[in-house]
């Protein structure tokens, strides 16, 4: 960014894609010269009562529009706002919406996961915070072009990306509360969608020895997931309380659907469950999966860094194609999964009345899954 004192003659001589060139004589007066155009823009610090509250960039026209005195005069003009602390591409007074409030109606309008609502309140105060207080008209789209590519340079593409959604979202929201912010800036960015997750075939054996080589409650944990597909959430946080051995039942209490699920456990998982129910009880832990070293005393990571094995939610890809390979079918794998049934009508299915119902679709991913390895004995079979 040089510092020239400009003339017509030296305008019409800069070239092209040059960037950004001061003028000497008047402050905040420059020359931003694009690959196919020039430009006239002033440039200042909006101060009020001594404190910096924003920097602001203010277009006058094309160069081939109007001359450097005009531009000069109206540099003056807009700077003198500027050092008054008044900013000229603020809205008026009644788009004085600011994004932290439009995100706390954001939040109010329907009822997000815990999970959710946090994540959007952490974009705000850790990657939004130039944006937090201020009036959401006032957020241009030069400042959220800016802020994307910065965070895609210093945090990746994938925050990068998280965040500008969550900033789409509740601009969104904040434009339904005031009618005069007409568009929406981060539309202009293209943000990508995230990756298709892709997830290979899976040798049930190999992995069966793999489990071996973990804690016997890592062991369990990852047959589990296997053998249930649930989501990391809802099987991390099992309780003891939430199983029933008597009717081999494990309950989720936290599902992304909302209410609770009750999964039936086939012989082998029920097994399983009930020798890890026996193994801990000296511990004294009200978790399924206790971990003596974390914060909350049960296991927050599941996925094995040095290990050959599925992450949680791979685990539910495998679980959906084997439910298939078993020979489930789709409404009742879906059930299995926690997932909500399409349609108008399947807002009338209720899974946990169809506990039973359920039952031998989960025993045949179990058997599909661990009946090579780990074949039931005959009093299980005449149970089954």
């Amino acid at each position: 960014m040089a510092v020239v004192n400009l003339t017509e003659a030296r305008i019409r001589d800069l070239a092209p894609g040059s960037g950004i060139w001061r003028d000497e004589q008047v402050k905040g007066l420059m020359v931003v010269c694009h690959k196919s155009t020039k430009t006239y823009a002033v440039q200042g610090d909006v101060r009020r009562n001594g404190r910096h509250v924003r920097t602001v960039r203010v277009k006058i026209d094309r160069c081939d529009r109007i001359g450097l005195r005009e531009a000069r005069t109206r540099a003056k003009a807009l700077m003198s706002q500027i050092q008054s602390g008044v900013d000229p591409t603020a809205g008026p007074d009644e788009t004085g919406v600011t994004l932290k409030a439009a995100l706390d109606h954001h939040l109010s309008e329907k009822q997000f996961r815990p999970a959710t609502a946090e994540s959007y309140r952490y974009h705000l105060d850790k990657y939004l915070t130039r944006f937090r207080s201020r009036a959401v008209a006032d957020i241009t789209r030069t400042e959220v072009r800016d802020l994307y590519d910065t965070l895609k340079k210093q945090r990746g593409q994938t925050t990068a990306s998280c965040v500008m959604r969550t900033l789409r979202a509740v601009i969104n929201t904040a434009m339904r509360l005031d009618e005069t912010i007409e568009k929406n800036p981060v539309a202009v960015l293209r943000v990508p969608t995230s990756n298709r997750r892709e997830v290979g075939a899976l040798d049930l054996t190999a992995w069966w020895q793999e489990t071996e080589t973990c804690g016997p409650i890592r062991r369990d944990l990852h047959r589990a997931m296997m053998l249930t597909g649930a989501r990391r959430s809802s099987i991390l946080q099992v309780r003891r309380e939430d199983i029933d051995l008597t009717a081999n039942v494990m309950t989720f209490r936290h599902m992304k659907t909302g209410g609770q699920m009750l999964f039936p456990m086939g012989k082998r998982l029920s097994s399983i469950i009930a020798d890890r129910l026996a193994a801990d009880e000296p511990l004294g832990s009200p978790w399924l999966w206790p971990s003596p070293n974390s914060a909350c005393g049960r296991i927050v990571e599941p996925k094995e860094q040095r290990r050959a094995l599925p992450s949680p939610h791979e685990y539910r890809h495998h679980a959906r194609t084997l439910f298939i390979a078993a020979g489930v079918p789709y409404a009742e794998s879906a059930l299995l999964l926690g997932q909500r049934l399409p349609g108008a009508s399947g807002g009338y299915v209720h899974a946990e009345h169809l506990v039973e119902h359920l039952r031998p679709h989960a025993q045949a991913l179990e058997d599909l899954v661990l009946g090579p390895i780990w074949p039931l004995n005959d009093d299980q079979q005449d149970e089954k």
